[in-house]
């Protein structure tokens, strides 16, 4: 068997940004009580990590004021902005409490909340693509001052259209999720164009904030995908980057499997075989440690 690790894999930037500061503080830390509202990144073994460290993570912000009437001594407290980001009434809402905040929102992923909350004030509407239930998505959403609108599918643009239309706003920006496919985004962005011949806004721009760390790993993946007999995609499966390598190898490479650790691995062996060329490629969210693991599974491999 040959293994061919993709450059690319593990993490990014801004979820290596993320973790690092997290574990850091909680180490020094000398407040009582750090809470993340949601996961920091999408991969439970970094989220088991910090946990042992002391973090608290919580799905909702009144779980903060739960936590606060559990305990008779008033403790001091910061929330953890994680990676995918917040929307902006979550600062509001921390910042009118008085609760400090720890923000490690993606770089990317602020970038864009800069872009949507000015294109906003100056009277554009938004079509924000990517993934609607995802945590980037949603947060990126709450800078548009309600002039949004979400697209996932192809089949969402009409509606979209028509929304805008409704609006009365005449300028509509495009912008994507920083992890969204490529091939599908221009794909959209190429739909929108023919339908603005129409006339259903007077001024048109696509902005492509798809984070270049996603576009290289996607593009490695895609040209290993091809040269390989079998594919090993390491990540979450609540990780939408990660899903997304899966999607493209499963193009190009018959035999694909995700797995989020080396566990996981062993239950899909029989799929991948024990002969020819496995390419292994890991989303932004996958820890080194789980790379290397599954690397050592494969060479041990009889």
């Amino acid at each position: 068997m040959e293994i061919i690790l993709g450059k690319t894999a593990g993490f990014c930037y801004g979820v290596k940004n993320a973790v690092e500061k997290a574990e850091t503080y909680a180490k020094q830390q000398k407040v009582k009580s750090i809470f993340c509202l949601g996961e920091l990144v999408h991969n439970r073994q970094v989220i088991e990590k910090l946990e042992q460290e002391g973090i608290k993570f919580i799905n909702i912000l009144s779980d903060i004021e739960q936590d606060k009437r559990k305990n008779e001594e008033k403790e001091d407290k910061i929330v953890i902005i994680r990676a995918h980001g917040e929307p902006k009434t979550t600062y509001t809402f921390l910042e009118e409490r008085n609760i400090e905040v720890l923000d490690l929102t993606c770089p990317n992923v602020l970038a864009i909340h800069r872009i949507v909350e000015e294109y906003s004030k100056q009277g554009w509407y938004i079509f924000l693509i990517g993934d609607k239930k995802h945590p980037e998505v949603i947060g990126t959403a709450g800078f548009s001052n309600g002039q949004c609108s979400i697209i996932e599918v192809e089949e969402d643009i009409d509606k979209a259209l028509e929304e805008v239309k409704n609006s009365n706003l005449h300028k509509l920006l495009v912008v994507a999720q920083t992890t969204y496919s490529l091939e599908k985004f221009n794909k959209i962005v190429e739909k929108i164009r023919v339908a603005d011949t129409k006339g259903i806004v007077e001024n048109l721009e696509i902005k492509n904030t798809i984070c270049n760390a996603t576009k290289l790993r996607q593009e490695e993946t895609e040209e290993l995908a091809k040269r390989v007999d079998s594919m090993i995609i390491i990540g979450g499966k609540n990780s939408s980057n990660t899903k997304k390598l899966y999607e493209i190898s499963a193009k190009e490479c018959e035999k694909v499997v995700l797995v989020e650790n080396v566990k996981e691995l062993e239950e899909a062996k029989e799929k991948i075989g024990k002969e020819g060329k496995v390419g292994v490629m890991a989303g932004a969210s996958t820890p080194k440690e789980s790379i290397e693991e599954v690397i050592q599974f494969l060479r041990d491999l009889k």
